[in-house]
């Protein structure tokens, strides 16, 4: 091959990563925008429908069944996405984006509106900011990474021990450790759906599936964000 077939193949494969990068990283952003908008509608009706509000927090085991039902579909898609076909992928995140807005249908009647409203611009600030920096730093956030993963499995456990504790001074720890944890997990993960798609091709479908990965991964930062700090500023009804 000569030179300058080699160059122009060249060439032509970074001009092909400059415009990949920034349309999957956007379609990240969209489809977490998108899955948010589903889920905070999803709440708002079955908030405002007292008879599936009975059918779901009158059931103890229909909720939990749904709380292990959404357990069970991020595990499925994280575990299978590359088996499954993009479009499969897709279904999955949106009906986890619908289960998760019935188990959270609860805010609405536990806090006011101004409150959930409020805390939802802060959460979309902090969210932002901390994304900006895990995609714009030079650092590697590997090492911190590893850290908050940690830290989150002890948040869970803890969690799950206060439910039977019932203790309020350790709801308020877990809940200040919990938006710290989730603030740096925002930008780790920004960093790597980044390192990921760096060098990747926007039309292999294999990526566009990433793509879906990403912005589930995403979206639980956002989501897990929000909670914790509605349980710090929310007022309650």
């Amino acid at each position: 091959m000569e030179y300058s077939q080699l160059e122009r193949m060249i060439n032509e494969r970074e001009a092909v990563i400059e415009r990949s990068f920034p349309a999957l990283m956007k379609k990240v952003y969209i489809w977490m925008t998108l899955a948010l908008a589903i889920t905070g509608m999803t709440s708002w009706l079955v908030a405002n429908s007292p008879a599936i509000l009975a059918a779901v927090f009158g059931n103890p085991i229909l909720f939990w069944g749904m709380i292990f039902a959404e357990f069970g579909l991020v595990m499925w898609l994280s575990a299978g996405i590359r088996k499954m076909s993009l479009t499969t992928a897709t279904l999955l995140f949106i009906l986890y984006s619908v289960v998760n807005g019935v188990t959270m249908a609860s805010i609405f009647i536990i806090y006011t509106m101004e409150s959930i409203a409020s805390t939802f611009f802060i959460t979309a600030g902090t969210f932002g900011a901390m994304s900006i920096v895990g995609y714009k730093t030079s650092k590697d956030l590997s090492g911190m990474g590893r850290y908050l993963i940690m830290a989150l499995i002890g948040l869970i456990i803890a969690t799950i021990v206060n439910i039977f504790v019932g203790s309020t001074l350790m709801a308020t720890i877990i809940s200040y450790i919990g938006v710290l944890v989730f603030v740096g997990l925002t930008a780790y993960d920004t960093q790597k759906i980044k390192e990921l798609f760096m060098n990747a091709d926007e039309y292999n479908p294999d990526v566009q599936k990433y793509a879906v990965l990403g912005s589930l991964t995403l979206y639980l930062d956002f989501i897990n964000l929000f909670l914790y700090l509605l349980r710090i500023f929310g007022r309650r009804d």
